[in-house]
């Protein structure tokens, strides 16, 4: 018979308490890549992709499913491209 806890099944509160926590930095760097120079928007860009991808990785640990570790994996491959191609557009454009 299960016992229901609230808690994520198969996860630790600790993870799950780790990803609430990385919501107000991801917040805030995506309200960053909105104003300002685009020096500042291109770092908070960065910072988003980079605060996405541990996320991800504790969603990973917090839901117990090793199969989403790809998908961290592939936010990361694909944010290095994102990142020279917004860096690209801002040269040209803005």
């Amino acid at each position: 018979m299960a016992v229901v806890t609230g808690l994520p099944p198969g996860g630790s509160f600790a993870w799950t308490l780790a990803l609430l926590l990385l919501v107000p930095p991801l917040v805030a760097a995506l309200a960053m890549s909105w104003r300002g120079p685009v020096g500042t928007r291109f770092v908070a860009v960065q910072l988003a992709g980079s605060v996405g991808i541990v996320a991800m990785a504790a969603m990973t640990f917090a839901f117990d499913q090793p199969s989403s570790v790809d998908l961290a994996v592939t936010f990361g491959v694909l944010s290095v491209t994102a990142s020279l191609l917004y860096a690209v557009f801002a040269e040209r454009w803005v």
